[in-house]
Order: C-alpha cells, then sequence, then structure tokens
C-alpha cells in the first residue's frame, strides 16, 4: 500500500480510469447501466478502503478489478444472464483510452436527456464522482439527484442511445451539447469554491474533461477553443481567494500568483483553434481571457481589444450576459464611457432581472457615477439574489469601493 494522500490520488485516479472502465464494462456486458453502477460501487469501495488502509500502489489496476467483480457479480445475481458471466471475455488490453471516453460522453450529454441531468450524469459516468459528491457540489438533495441520474440511465436504455461519437454530418451540432455541459461543469466549480467543502474540484476535472474532447476532435476548432478557454481561467486560480477565503476580484488580483505554466498553455491551445480557421464562441472568449492574462498589470489591459472581441462574440452568441459583459468592458475605455455604459445595461433590466450580477454590475457603475443611492438599491437586489457565500461578503465589504471592473 501507498503512503499518498488516499483522496488526492483518488481524484486523481478517477480522472483516467472511471471513465474508461464504465466504456468497457458496457461493452463488454451490453449495459450500461450496469457498468456505470459497478464502477460508482468500486468507487464508494475505494473510498473506504483507501482510507482505512492506505491508496494502493496500482490504484488503477485496483479500480478495475473492483469495477470487474461488481458487474459479473451484478450479472451472475440476474437470473436471465446467468450465462453472459460465465462467457464474458477477459478485459481488453490497456489502450490510449481517449476515444473510449469520447463516446460515453456523447452518450451522456445526448440530446433526449434533460440538461440538468446530462451534467450529473457526465460527473458519475465519465469523471468518477459520486452521487454524495455531486450533490454537495450543487447544493442539492441527494436522494433527488439520485433520481435524476436513474432517469437518465433509463432514458439511455428506452430510448437505446448508443455509446457511439455521431457521424460526421451530426458532430457539430451534438459536439456543442458536450461543450455545454463541460463549460457548465467549470462554471459550477470556478463560483462555488467557497461553498461547503468539496471532495473534487470540479474547475480542474472540466479543465481535464476539456483537454479529453479536444484531442480526441483535433479538428475541431471550439473543442481546442473550450479547453484553451477553462485552462486560462483555472491558471488564475491560485489568487481568486484570500487567506481568509474571500473572493478577489481580477483588479486585485496578485498576478505573480497566476500559473504562468497553465497561462502559456491556454495561450497555445488558443493558438491551435485558431490555425483552424473556424472562429466560435469559446475561441473568442478564450482570446478575451488571454487579453486579461497577458497585461502586466489592471492598468495595462487592452479595453479596447477586448471591447472589439465581444463585438465579435455578439455575432455568435447574442445572449444579454454577453451584452452585459460588452458594456463592463466598454466603461473601461473612459470616464465618459460610464454612462454610455449604464445605458447598455438598463436595456438588459427585463431579461437579467433575476441575475445577480446583472445588478450588481449596475451598482458599480452607479457607483462610478456618484449615484450612491441608487447604487446601494442595486447591490442590496444583488445581495438577495445570490446563494454564493464569497460573492455574498464581496457585495457586503467591498463591491461598492471599487471601480467597476469585467469578470473575477
Amino acid at each position: 500500500m501507498s503512503t499518498a494522500d488516499p483522496d488526492g490520488l483518488l481524484a486523481r485516479t478517477l480522472r483516467e480510469e472511471s471513465g474508461l472502465l464504465v466504456a468497457r464494462l458496457s461493452r463488454r456486458f451490453g449495459d450500461f447501466d450496469l457498468a456505470e453502477e459497478a464502477v460508482q460501487t468500486a468507487v464508494v469501495e475505494a473510498l473506504t478502503s483507501w482510507r482505512r488502509d492506505g491508496a494502493p500502489d496500482r490504484p488503477g489496476a485496483w479500480l478495475q478489478v473492483a469495477a470487474e467483480r461488481n458487474a459479473l457479480d451484478a450479472v451472475r445475481r440476474g437470473s436471465r444472464q446467468r450465462a453472459l458471466a460465465e462467457r464474458a471475455p477477459p478485459p481488453e488490453e490497456p489502450r490510449d483510452g481517449t476515444d473510449e471516453r469520447l463516446p460515453l460522453l456523447f452518450a451522456c450529454c445526448h440530446p433526449a436527456l434533460a440538461p440538468e441531468a446530462r451534467l450529473a450524469l457526465t460527473l458519475r459516468a465519465v469523471v468518477g464522482l459520486t452521487t454524495p459528491q455531486i450533490a454537495r457540489a450543487f447544493l442539492v438533495n441527494e436522494t433527488a439527484l439520485a433520481q435524476r441520474i436513474v432517469r437518465a440511465k433509463r432514458k439511455i436504455v428506452t430510448a437505446g442511445i448508443s455509446l457511439t461519437v455521431p457521424p460526421p454530418d451530426q458532430l457539430a451540432e451534438r459536439l456543442g451539447d458536450v461543450l455545454r455541459v463541460v463549460y457548465v461543469m467549470f462554471n459550477e466549480g470556478f463560483v462555488s469554491s467557497t461553498g461547503p467543502s468539496q471532495d473534487r474540484d470540479l474547475a480542474a476535472d472540466a479543465v481535464w474533461l476539456a483537454g479529453v474532447v479536444a484531442t480526441s476532435l483535433p479538428q475541431e476548432a471550439e473543442a481546442w477553443g473550450l479547453a484553451a478557454l477553462l485552462t486560462l481561467q483555472h491558471a488564475r486560480a491560485g489568487a481568486r481567494f484570500d487567506a481568509q477565503g474571500r473572493l478577489v476580484l481580477l483588479r486585485d488580483q496578485d498576478r505573480t500568483a497566476w500559473d504562468p505554466t497553465a497561462l502559456a498553455a491556454g495561450e497555445d491551445l488558443l493558438e491551435r483553434a485558431a490555425t483552424l480557421r473556424s472562429p466560435g464562441r469559446y475561441q473568442l472568449q478564450a482570446a478575451i481571457a488571454a487579453c486579461h492574462a497577458s497585461a502586466a498589470t489592471w492598468a495595462e489591459t487592452d479595453w479596447l481589444q477586448i471591447v472589439t472581441l465581444y463585438d465579435l462574440l455578439l455575432a455568435h452568441d447574442p445572449s444579454p450576459v454577453v451584452r452585459l459583459n460588452r458594456a463592463v468592458a466598454r466603461a473601461q475605455l473612459g470616464p465618459e464611457q460610464a454612462a454610455l455604459a449604464l445605458g447598455e445595461v438598463d436595456e438588459l433590466a427585463d431579461e437579467l432581472a433575476s441575475y445577480h450580477l446583472f445588478h450588481a454590475t449596475r451598482g458599480q457603475l452607479l457607483t462610478e457615477l456618484g449615484r450612491s443611492d441608487e447604487a446601494d438599491a442595486a447591490h442590496r437586489t444583488a445581495l438577495g439574489l445570490t446563494t454564493n457565500d464569497a460573492e455574498r461578503r464581496l457585495l457586503l465589504t467591498r463591491l461598492h469601493r471599487h471601480p467597476l471592473e469585467d469578470g473575477s
């Protein structure tokens, strides 16, 4: 047994092995639900055993043996499938694995599944999180989440959803579903990292998964764009919170705490996406993140380039949130732009009435313009709409004191 941190080792092992095991057992037994449950049971067994006895020297092999044993036990318990267990072939020799995870990911993100179910199932089957871990990460009832996952797996079976990569004529549309799930997964980890303690870093898992998709589909520019965006964003993770766990906005972050290796990797990924000459929303968002990353200080940020990139992004994604972010960036171009930016923000009031960052942004703009009473009202509305502890503390103690900034 190894003396390594068992939880950390398990998290790293599951990233590489969980999806592979589910895919292999699904092919071997022809039953996605059986395979996924067998691997999940092995994960729970590992959490107990590795914490008690220490991590095994070969953690991947340990999980494989446990998952295969669980699958065979489940098959043998089924009276109609006893023969299947006796003639089940030996496991395949390990390969690179990337292609084996991709069909599983497309199945978990199939449009026939409800959007919230896609994310939960991806986290369980592909990334290897347990149901309690997912429930804690999303602050939802564990029983309700378990039912959601059961319904999703049942839908895969009843709808005949196969564990295959879509054909070329359907790939672009289906890839969008996969990338959205990975993006939402990252955002949940990025924003919720100061909530209740988590067993896994969702944002880091999402960065890894985006890389799996991109390397598996090397001709898909947006897959590389998403990998670049998440890598660049996650490179700032070390500066997003102070020693007391308080959120630090981008303007005030210690840029020496940013990960230079990750920043360089993100820029390389963005350049790779650009060589495919097929621009899209994730690439443009990554380009905006790269502008922030390349600025030595807040004052040296190239806001004109960022506004231009937002203009291009609006052609791909004219959503009110993108328009809000463009207005925030525009306000950085000079004091005379703040009033114009506020006008653009106010036009979004109906569409973003329940979005706390709309009210927080509006409050900052109003502060810039010296309209403190209106700013305080906007901040109070924002406070009433967010449940994130770090954001609430920031709104209460810092947000009203700082000039407007784009992002955190």
